[in-house]
Order: C-alpha cells, then sequence, then structure tokens
C-alpha cells in the first residue's frame, strides 16, 4: 500500500539526529510523500533545502498562529514574494488557536486573513490549524471565498466538519484518532465521506495511542490507517487509495 503523510514536520529539530533514519523508515512503511508546512518565515530556507534534496517531500509557506511572537507584519510581503520564486504545494500552516491563553487573537486574525487571501491570489490550497476556533475559522472560509484546503488534526464536531465539506475542504486525521476514548473524532471518521478524509502524523507531535511521551513520525501514518480503516469498516487498500487520491488531488502532487 502506498500513502500520503498530508501533514508532518520532518525540518524540526527533534529529527536532526536521524532525519534520513526517520525518511527510509517512512519509506519502508509505504509513504509515497510527505507535505512539510512551514510554521515561520525563518523556516522557509530550511524547508526548501530539505524538499530540493528528498523528491518525495513537498513545503508548503506560511506563519503559524502558535509563533506569533516571531511574525512581523512585513512577513507577509516577505510570503507573497516566497511564493512568486518558490515551489509550493499550499499556503500554510496557519489559522487560529484560541486555546493557548495569551496569543492575541485580533493578531492571530491579521495574519490568518493575509494569508488566506495569499492562497486566493496564488490558487493554491491551505492547510489550517484550527484549535477552540473552528467555527471563527469557517466564518473566514466563507467570508473570502475560492478557496480550498484542509483542516488539519480536525477535533470537532459532525457538524463543524460539514460545513468544511460543504466549503471544499478535507479534514486531516491523525494520532488522536487511535485513542479508544477518542469517541466523537472515531464516530465521524467511521461515517463521513472518504473524498474529504486525509491522513497524518503532525511529527514530531500528536504520538499514537500506545506511543504516548515518544516522538512520533511518519512511519507510524500506517497505524493511523490501520485505525481508520477498522472504524470504517473497510480495507486498508481501500483507504490508502482514497486518501492518497485525495491528498494528490488537493495538493497537484502525482504520487502512485
Amino acid at each position: 500500500m502506498q500513502i500520503i503523510d498530508s501533514h508532518c514536520h520532518l525540518d524540526a529539530t527533534e529529527f536532526d539526529g536521524d532525519r534520513e533514519g526517520a525518511l527510509r523508515r517512512a519509506r519502508e512503511a509505504g509513504v509515497v510523500a510527505q507535505v512539510l508546512p512551514a510554521v515561520d518565515a525563518d523556516s522557509w530556507p530550511v524547508l526548501r533545502n530539505l524538499c530540493q534534496t528528498h523528491a518525495d517531500l513537498h513545503p508548503a509557506y506560511g506563519l503559524h498562529p502558535l509563533f506569533l511572537d516571531r511574525h512581523r507584519v512585513e512577513h507577509l510581503d516577505d510570503l507573497r514574494n516566497w511564493l512568486l520564486k518558490e515551489r509550493a504545494v499550499a499556503v500554510g500552516e496557519c489559522g487560529l488557536d484560541f486555546w493557548v491563553e495569551g496569543l492575541d487573537r485580533a493578531a492571530q486574525m491579521r495574519f490568518f486573513v493575509a494569508q488566506l487571501e495569499l492562497a486566493r491570489d496564488f490558487d493554491l490550497p491551505v492547510i489550517l490549524h484550527a484549535r477552540k476556533a473552528l467555527d471563527e475559522v469557517t466564518a473566514a472560509l466563507r467570508r473570502i471565498g475560492g478557496l480550498r484546503g484542509v483542516v488539519h488534526s480536525f477535533s470537532g464536531s459532525r457538524e463543524q466538519a460539514e460545513a468544511l465539506w460543504k466549503l471544499g475542504f478535507h479534514v486531516g486525521i491523525g494520532g488522536p484518532v487511535t485513542y479508544p476514548r477518542a469517541n466523537r473524532l472515531r464516530g465521524i471518521v467511521a461515517e463521513m465521506p472518504i473524498e474529504w478524509l486525509l491522513l497524518e502524523t503532525d511529527s514530531p507531535d500528536q504520538p499514537l495511542h500506545g506511543h504516548q511521551g515518544r516522538r512520533n513520525e511518519p512511519a507510524r501514518l500506517v497505524d493511523v490507517l490501520a485505525t481508520v480503516a477498522a472504524l470504517r469498516g473497510e480495507s486498508s487498500a481501500d483507504v490508502a487509495d482514497a486518501t492518497t487520491a485525495n491528498a494528490n488531488r488537493l495538493f497537484g502532487l502525482r504520487c502512485p
């Protein structure tokens, strides 16, 4: 089976000791491509160089709300110029985070909306972070219009998921679905239209059930796949085929 990790931070420092090993293990597990979203402006050149070195790594560039203290208004112009000259499969990771206290919501929204407008202008999908802010994120997508993309690590309700599908947005499902107590998420994954489903690890974060406290890595996407297939009562091969097709279509990839 061949699968795509639609959200992985392989450029993170947690992989500095064995990045090539993590890549090898992922490939051996059947992960044929990884989408790597950036988190701040300083990470863009590092991410570009990594993806230029490995044909199965695909970059997205953006400004993550959790790193608001690193962002400057001029970084938005820098992002536009960067997208003009560099290959990107998406804008992101961007979005809103209302869970962490002390993050200026108005500033988050300014950076978020500006990046949505860039995604629209460049006709690129957008990779969204939406923690405790799904309704606000969805409202912004409606206001701007003309967008497509994915809300990664989806953790909302069935109604919130349906609102995203109606706007042409996918939901990214990773490690949290492997936890037996994640009843609401598991119920959504079991019944949702598969054309809106993407698999992810969010490595090095969000370790799977049984791996708590350990660094996550893209090779463990096969365990996410197995859980999703079991919840849906479908074969892993069928879910792999469908989610790989979804990722190829959304990000303009040409993976087997």
